[in-house]
């Protein structure tokens, strides 16, 4: 019979099976070999949440008995310690008031960074933003709060601005009126906001390009693939043909969503374009106007026409 080697030490593993599996059991805190049952490890710690209740505790709404979790944005981590209600007699001076008392204070620095990451979470919530963005946007406003950069700038303008800044850092930009729309700073503020960031945190961000929202724009406004690259490849040709100088990207995207679209059989108006890219119909036009003439070089060649260039609207 061919002897079996010992794994290594730094692997846990079943002597005869190091290749299988093992199963934790977490209530006897044990690792067991998944192919013969073999107890490779035990006394295995749990480092879940605590949900034991105690007899004096059982009218609790919170059956948990750990804090909360780190945050490391905060002074300290954030960790603290709460006294339960005290039920014995023990628990009460002779004029019957409560010995121990939750006595947590609380710094305005750190009240003032809670609030503004609550409002960084709940913004980024309503318009589907990942966790690493909203990390990031916390990171820029912890960096702004401590070196008072923005003073006299309120909190909730400067959390609205951080999260554009992270949008924009993590690759997927929003545009200004869509962080307006999920908060309750103007436009203009939040611009504003936006560019002493910039200059105070000596940091960069991306130029926005018409491709950065290109395929949301024509997902949002159930577009097929085909119109969305024809889209895609006309907003790049004007660019590169300096066709639309000084005209926003976003407008840009739109008035090329407009033009592949009325050349297809899946037809937008502007308002329903404009409505999405949250832009004004003037501004699609106006971006339309200087495309148009050049439509015949800007199409790909391989898109299939329903409506021919000659017969597309005329502004």
């Amino acid at each position: 019979m061919a002897s079996l080697s010992r794994p290594t030490m730094n692997k846990v593993c079943c002597y005869a099976h190091p290749e299988a599996p093992l199963v934790e059991d977490y209530r006897a805190g044990d690792q067991i070999c998944s192919e013969c049952g073999l107890v490779v490890g035990d006394r295995v710690i749990d480092v879940g949440s605590e949900w034991r209740t105690f007899s004096n505790e059982k009218g609790g709404t919170d059956p948990s008995r750990v804090g909360g979790p780190e945050n490391p944005l905060l002074n300290g981590s954030d960790l603290s310690t709460i006294i339960g209600p005290g039920t014995g007699a023990a628990s009460f001076n002779e004029f019957g008031v409560s010995k121990y008392q939750n006595r947590r204070t609380m710094s305005s620095s750190d009240r003032t960074l809670i609030n503004a990451m609550k409002e960084i979470s709940a913004m980024a919530d309503r318009i589907n933003l990942p966790k690493t963005i909203n990390d990031r946007a916390a990171g820029l406003f912890k960096q702004v709060h401590d070196g008072k950069n923005l003073k006299g700038r309120a909190n909730d303008a400067i959390a609205s601005a951080c999260l554009y800044i992270a949008c924009r850092q993590e690759g997927v930009p929003r545009t200004f009126k869509e962080i307006c729309a999920v908060s309750k700073i103007s436009k203009k503020e939040i611009g504003r906001c936006f560019k002493l960031i910039l200059k105070a945190l000596e940091t960069s961000v991306d130029l926005i390009t018409t491709g950065d929202f290109m395929s949301r724009f024509c997902c949002n406004l159930g577009l097929p693939n085909s119109v969305q690259r024809a889209a895609t490849y006309i907003a790049k040709k004007a660019v590169e043909m300096d066709i639309v100088p000084g005209r926003s990207p976003i407008s840009v995207t739109a008035a090329a969503i407009y033009m592949a679209s009325q050349a297809s059989e899946d037809k937008k108006s502007q308002k329903e374009i404009g409505d999405i890219a949250g832009v004004a119909d003037v501004t699609i036009r106006q971006s339309y106007k200087l495309m148009f003439p050049h439509a015949a070089s800007l199409f790909p060649t391989d898109f299939k026409f329903t409506t021919p260039i000659d017969q597309l609207p005329q502004m």
